[in-house]
């Protein structure tokens, strides 16, 4: 993924004081810095409204799509959206947007409390939340999608307690998969001891899932600031079926709201699996066939 709409003006003062090679990487981390700054500063004014938990449909009842153009679709599994560390739902404001245009109606996010202290609790409350939906929705399968620590929680509940057989795709955002080294100050917290290298719980995820029946698909970005390693962010399990997504040119909160991503996640969750229903089968995909057309970017 290229970002060419950032700080462009200052391009030919960045090539005349550095070499080309050192010139461009500095000008990608600056458009990255700066889009990074600027979702936080929106983020922040957007995270009251995620603090309390949605409301949720009654039984048989699909909530109102977005006024926009939508494409016709088959009917879908509903989407459950799981956020990051210290965050809430609001997070994911422009990604509900833009899968309810293309056919996503039943989407919906869990807040997990950010005095949570254990992966596996969180995954544990994740299973009783999907449990719930599809018992109000009728549907035997969801997808899900995780940003950062989300990611995390989702795999375990899929891997460790039994969740691939009621998530059908896990897409995952900027996710430690192979944990992270980044702030070590923040070890203070059980959570962020659990997300590093060689923890107990990644020790525990690195295990034989024999059957896995999730498909998992990784964005990762190679400007990720909170991975280290940035391939981390990658799934690599002998048991399970994954498509890691580089993603160039844009930072750690961006993979939440920019658009040529959400053209790849619509596509991910898109695609037939095995074990789809017949009608699904039989469908045309829907969204609009990836990321194209997103504003100069695109994913690799």
């Amino acid at each position: 993924m290229k970002v060419t709409s950032v700080a462009d003006p200052i391009l030919p003062f960045c090539q005349r004081l550095l070499p080309a090679r050192v010139a461009g990487l500095s000008l990608d981390l600056l458009k990255a810095t700066a889009l990074e700054l600027a979702i936080l500063a929106g983020h922040v004014l957007l995270y009251p409204s995620g603090i309390v938990q949605e409301r949720r449909a009654a039984a048989g009842q699909v909530p109102a799509p977005d006024a926009a153009a939508r494409l016709p679709t088959e009917a879908k599994p509903p989407v459950v959206l799981l956020h990051g560390f210290i965050d809430n739902r609001s997070v994911f404001v422009l990604l509900r947007r833009s899968l309810a245009q293309h056919g996503r109606h039943q989407v919906e996010s869990l807040n997990y409390s950010p005095l949570t202290c254990d992966i596996r609790t969180a995954a544990e409350l994740l299973g009783r939340h999907i449990e719930e939906i599809c018992e109000r929705t009728g549907s035997s399968r969801v997808d899900v999608v995780g940003h950062s620590l989300g990611g995390l929680i989702a795999r375990y509940y899929v891997q460790r307690l039994g969740g691939d057989r009621r998530v059908r795709t896990l897409v995952t955002l900027g996710t430690p998969h192979a944990g992270t080294r980044v702030a070590p100050l923040a070890n203070a917290h059980p959570i962020v001891r659990q997300m590093r290298p060689g923890s107990d719980l990644i020790e525990e995820l690195s295990r034989p899932a024999p059957g896995c029946r999730t498909y998992f698909v990784s964005f990762w970005s190679d400007l990720d600031h909170l991975m280290d390693p940035l391939e981390s962010a990658c799934v690599e399990h002998p048991d399970l079926s994954a498509e890691n997504v580089r993603v160039s040119g844009i930072g750690h909160l961006a993979l939440c709201v920019h658009p040529a991503v959400a053209g790849g996640i619509r596509e991910a969750l898109d695609t037939v699996r095995p074990g789809d229903p017949p009608a699904a089968r039989s469908g045309e995909r829907g969204g609009d066939g990836g990321a194209g057309g997103n504003g100069g970017v695109t994913v690799a």
